[in-house]
């Protein structure tokens, strides 16, 4: 196979997979669970092929699907080491999630709709990461949160998985808006959406780019990445199965955002920048700070998620100084071809998606370790009710335990490795934003930790947790997987073997600032680790809630205040507004001509009563007419 057949049949199998399920499976669940699996396996093969192919010269084709006037829109691939990147993620993380899924929905009622919603997604997320333009990269976002619509509401028969679908669809609209104006306004300015002939254009420079283009375009990281202000749908989707939660909600969807931006970082201002920077920062101050009062264990790694993501998007954001050459390309005669013309990676995007990737690994790793704790404890989530799991549970111990350290920066795993790389860039460009990271991931440490002792330590604190047992085979292995992914995912020799020059601008620190990272990633351990340990005790309430009830107040009032906010928006604002318009349209839009109507129909009425079917009563009107005519013609009227 060509890379451009291995790249199409790579789109279209869990295509095919979804299609087969939904038309011939969908009471046959076990078959439907084979293919999908297959599907993704089939997924992660092909994959492979693209990654590790010898040839490193990107993958590109493109087939024109409409023209509407000068606008042309095509279907096509660019896979270079960006995409590579990102393919390795999806289809390698999305694999073993699809194995945990066997085991996890084993007993499901709606197996094959799962499956079949699983298989949509690959393909959709599948969709942006091969994309060569920006209007296909919309096509695909937008089933992207269709798919994800599917899969939150799994549990359809829950009004609370409900609630939650239709919040995470309709925020993520909101995004997604500005997100397409963003791309209206590149084509209008450029001529183009298509990737690389944007790369192209602004590589040949005095291009002059409004700062309002990037921001529009990253209204739509915005939305998937769940940055403030639309991080609200993120916590509520924990109401769909843990496996959507790991593959969605930690490791590809919501990274999809931070890949986009990478895509378009050639159009970047700096002011751009600087709003970017600061977005990402405060998402990361407050899911950390939220997440320290949460009980449910799906939501402390949701609200973790809404930080690391606030970690990328400040990455992103701190900048483009560090550059290396990376693909090459020129525009002639209006087509791209591979030349020797650099294009500069920033820094900032570079150590955006380590952090992306290593985050992935022990993230699907944390989230697949807490559906092997719900599950072993008979669907229980509440941290306060479990208790003791080391014991019971020891294969999910020690790789949930290899994810926290991951998370938290323990020296020489992968977290230590891409979060260090991010708080070195901020040390250099914006120190106010290296201490607001830094404390950040003190908190970091510090709500794993918690989370961490209160789950596995202590004595059992319910009937479920009591009789707490490991998950078979097809759960267990998929997390043995991610651990030892966790652990190597950050070393220099895996890295550039997927994303290839891409890795060499990640920012390294050398020497003195070396050795000085690596004591400040062991400070942060130690006092943020340090101080969970030794504050929480092993009981079933919360030890924050009881020594300290005006702080854990105070955080529980920040954590549901953008909740309340929108909901008094909603109810105050929005629909206030929506009945003046209601009251509008029944006046003047609907009112009005149902006036004239009903006028037009008084006057027929009226013409119909002249209709008598009497000689006399016409003759009589006949008179009456020609003396009206009569008056008027003399001016008597």
């Amino acid at each position: 196979m060509t890379p451009v057949t291995t790249t199409l049949a790579l789109l279209l199998l869990p295509l095919a997979s979804a299609t087969v399920i939904a038309l011939f499976l969908r009471r046959r669940h076990n078959l439907a669970a084979a293919l999908s699996v297959t599907a993704a396996a089939g997924i992660a093969a092909l994959a492979a092929t693209l990654i590790f192919a010898a040839d490193r010269t990107p993958v590109t084709a493109s087939l024109e699907w409409l023209t509407l006037g000068p606008l042309n829109l095509s279907l096509g691939f660019l896979v270079d080491d960006l995409a590579k990147l990102m393919l390795s993620v999806v289809a390698f993380v999305g694999f073993l999630i699809h194995v945990f899924s066997l085991g996890y929905m084993h007993d499901d009622a709606a197996k094959a709709r799962f499956f079949g919603g699983l298989s949509v997604f690959m393909f959709s997320m599948l969709g942006i990461v091969l994309a060569d333009n920006l209007f296909m990269i919309f096509i695909f976002w937008e089933l992207v949160g269709f798919s994800s619509y599917l899969l939150i509401n799994h549990y359809n028969q829950k009004q609370s998985a409900a609630d939650a679908s239709k919040k995470a669809f309709i925020v993520n609209r909101v995004g997604d808006f500005g997100f397409l104006l963003g791309i209206i306004w590149c084509w209008w300015q450029f001529g183009t959406t298509n990737l690389t002939e944007l790369t192209a254009t602004m590589g040949e420079g005095g291009v002059i780019v409004s700062t309002a283009l990037p921001l529009l375009l990253f209204c739509g990281a915005v939305g998937k990445s769940a940055q403030f202000p639309l991080q609200v749908w993120l916590p509520d989707a924990m109401e769909g199965p843990t496996p959507v939660s790991a593959l969605i909600h930690a490791a590809t969807m919501v990274a999809a955002g931070i890949y986009m931006l990478c895509r378009i970082d050639v159009l970047m201002t700096a002011d751009a920048l600087q709003v970017i920077l600061w977005i990402g920062v405060a998402t990361a101050a407050y899911a950390a700070l939220c997440a320290v009062v949460q009980r449910d264990i799906k939501k402390v790694l949701a609200y973790s998620t809404l930080s690391q993501l606030g970690y990328m998007v400040a990455a992103f954001g701190l900048g483009s100084q560090a550059t290396i050459s990376h693909q090459e390309y020129q525009l002639l005669d209006g087509k791209v071809a591979i030349d020797l013309l650099p294009v500069l990676v920033p820094a900032g995007a570079a150590a955006a998606m380590f952090h992306l990737t290593t985050h992935a690994f022990f993230k699907a790793l944390l989230f697949l370790g807490s559906g092997s704790v719900i599950a072993g404890c008979h669907h229980e989530q509440d941290i306060f009710k479990m208790g003791g799991l080391w014991k019971k549970m020891p294969v999910t111990f020690w790789t949930f335990t290899i994810g926290v350290a991951a998370i938290v920066g323990l020296p020489f795993l992968s977290g230590f490795f891409s979060k260090d790389a991010i708080l070195y860039l901020a040390f250099q460009n914006n120190k106010a934003v290296f201490g607001i990271l830094t404390a950040t991931a003190v908190l970091t440490s510090f709500y794993m930790i918690r989370m961490w002792k209160i789950t596995f330590f202590g004595e059992a604190r319910s009937h479920e947790s009591e009789h707490a047992h490991e998950t078979g085979l097809t759960m267990t292995l998929p997390l043995v997987v991610l651990a030892v992914l966790s652990v190597i995912g950050g070393y220099g020799w895996f890295f550039p073997s997927i994303a290839g020059s891409f890795a060499e601008a990640i920012p390294v620190a050398h020497g003195t600032a070396h050795t000085a990272m690596l004591l400040l990633s062991i400070g942060i351990l130690s006092v943020g680790a340090g101080a969970a340990w030794l504050f929480y005790k092993s009981e079933p309430t919360d030890t924050l809630a009881a020594k300290s009830p005006a702080a854990f107040g105070l955080l529980e009032r920040l954590k549901e205040g953008p909740d309340r906010f929108y909901g008094y928006y909603v109810a105050k604002v929005q629909q206030r507004f929506a009945m003046v318009l209601n009251f509008l349209d029944t006046i003047f839009v609907a009112g009005l001509p149902r006036v004239g109507a009903e006028i037009v129909s008084w006057f027929g009425a009226g013409a119909r009563l002249l209709h008598v079917g009497s000689i006399h009563g016409y003759v009589y009107w006949f008179l009456f007419g020609a003396a009206l005519c009569w008056a008027i013609a003399t001016g008597l009227l």
